[in-house]
């Protein structure tokens, strides 16, 4: 699409057009999006394989490729929107590679194989070496040397892979990662990321509470309903420590004896309309007047096993980091302050102090991080970021070995238990369906009862189970079809994560999501 320039400071084309996902992503993930190279290796049905596709191609990656190597049959038409009559015959891959590239002209798209024949996917991975994959789909059920195949690729490339399984009213997809997967710009929730360090405040914050404060008692009414929340609670902290032998109030009960204090400076009598700021600053005790631990999911990256670690910059930065926090007791200020009443020059004021920390605290960090690496380059970008996502970073993956079927069996069968007895609230597992879906992928057309035999095999304990039995005589009535409307739900939920891990932003799946379209629910698993 060609770029017209923006007028007047208006957005370009391609904003507009993609303003939505840049909301949720920023430039930086649209840009991965733009940057990666997706194949999908179809099979079976193959319908929730092109549209997890299509909920790719609409949001603007760069390339993809299909490599299937069916004709368009009949049936096909029945389960797939992306044929028509018109395809019959024709290469099922052509045909829908050709439906998925009008959704989006930005977007490249090749399908394989080019004439009919058996499908060579080994070829179709070596044709990739110029541009690698940069995740790579397959639909089950597959056959094992092909599976191999990928395998082999993504731990040559180091490249995450999905598998998805969709029959009848069920479905499942497993993601893959190449070892851990870090995820540094998780989107935690805004009101849980600032951090006042109102029990460890620096020089010039304490300095700037202690100016607006230090005649409290004499402001007039309109610049004492207008204190912000921080120069108020650090104010009373000074008089809590005084009366308390320089303790502060960290304890529960403490707290309750200090938010009184702090509701007891309220002025009762003011003719503005009340104090807001010091109703902000009584809600703000329990979160905010609180000592920072480190935590675990972080202190987990600090303690990872360093010689499984990769030789990148996010590992360098995670040491730099862990070095900060021992040399300080406490992590880089992120800089953020959330909304509070105030006038506007001193909350512009504050925020320029808090912001000024934030940057003198990530330069620390950064120099640490040039100390520690010797032939990677650190960006003071990706510092910034980390030290600012520092207490929401996520390791997804981290498990080095599969649990065994028969405790991931005995755990779900035990929450079924306490699901019964706490009622509707709680919902029963989805286990059966994984087992019958993963465990019998190449049977031919099973029966309810061969199914059940080939889950009682792998799970003894699940015999007799009401649910299981009931899932097997579904699947066994699917025989292995697809349903279009919940092959596309599917396929929504798997691009969805599929952009979480191109993009490397906000948590995606770790392991298995299982999905029921006959209650519309899900449950993630790890298998």
């Amino acid at each position: 699409m060609s770029q017209s320039a923006p007028q007047q400071g208006g957005p370009t084309d391609k904003e507009r057009k993609y303003d939505r996902q840049l909301r949720l992503w920023a430039a930086s993930g649209q840009a991965a999006l733009e940057s990666s190279n997706i194949l999908l290796v179809n099979s079976g049905s193959g319908t929730v394989g092109v549209e997890t596709l299509k909920n790719l191609v609409l949001p603007g990656i760069g390339q993809f490729a299909i490599a299937d190597d069916a004709a368009v049959q009949d049936a096909d038409l029945g389960v797939n929107f992306f044929l028509d009559e018109s395809s019959r015959g024709r290469p099922r891959a052509q045909c829908t590679t050709e439906y998925l590239l009008e959704l989006n002209p930005e977007v490249a798209g090749a399908w394989y194989p080019k004439s009919p024949g058996t499908l060579d996917l080994g070829a179709v991975l070596t044709n990739s070496n110029s541009t690698p994959y940069t995740i790579i789909l397959y639909t089950l059920p597959l056959p094992v040397e092909s599976i191999q195949l990928i395998e082999e690729y993504g731990r040559l490339h180091s490249i995450p892979l999905v598998a998805i399984r969709s029959v009848g009213f069920y479905g499942y997809f497993r993601v893959t990662f190449p070892g851990v997967f870090p995820i540094v710009d998780t989107h935690p929730d805004e009101t849980s990321t600032a951090d006042l360090r109102l029990l460890t405040p620096w020089p010039e914050l304490s300095q700037f509470a202690q100016e607006l404060t230090t005649a409290i008692d004499s402001l007039d009414n309109h610049v004492h309903g207008h204190l912000p929340l921080v120069a108020i609670l650090l104010h009373y902290l000074e008089i809590w420590k005084q009366s308390h032998n320089g303790a502060l109030p960290t304890a529960y009960s403490d707290k309750i004896a200090f938010r009184n204090l702090v509701a007891d400076g309220t002025r009762r009598d003011n003719p503005e309309g009340g104090e807001e700021n010091f109703e902000e600053a009584v809600g703000a005790v329990m979160k905010h007047v609180t000592a920072q631990s480190l935590p675990s999911s972080l202190r987990q990256i600090f303690e990872y096993d360093s010689s499984k670690r990769s030789k990148s910059s996010f590992w360098i930065i995670a040491e730099a980091v862990s070095n900060f926090y021992q040399r300080h007791g406490q992590l880089p200020l992120t800089g953020g302050l959330p909304d509070m009443k105030a006038q506007s020059s001193v909350y512009i004021q504050l925020q320029s102090i808090y912001k000024s920390k934030a940057r003198q605290d990530a330069s620390e960090v950064l120099s640490i991080a040039q100390s520690l690496a010797s032939d990677c380059v650190i960006d003071p970008a990706e510092v910034e970021q980390f030290c600012k996502n520092a207490r929401f970073i996520k390791l997804i993956n981290t498990a080095q070995s599969a649990p065994n079927m028969g405790d991931i069996v005995a755990n779900e069968l035990s929450l079924d238990e306490i699901a019964a007895l706490a009622g509707p609230e709680m919902q029963p597992s989805l286990i059966s369906i994984y087992l019958a879906l993963s465990l019998t992928p190449n049977l031919s057309a099973p029966s309810a009862e061969e199914m059940q035999d080939a889950i009682y095999a792998h799970a003894p304990t699940l015999r007799g189970h009401e649910r299981t039995m009931q899932v097997a005589e579904e699947v066994a009535r699917a025989a292995g079809g697809e349903l279009h409307n919940i092959s596309a739900a599917l396929g929504g939920m798997v691009a969805q994560e599929v952009i979480k891990v191109v993009t490397k932003q906000y948590i995606p799946v770790d392991n298995t999501c299982i999905f029921d379209g006959i209650e519309s629910r899900c449950q993630v698993l790890r298998t």
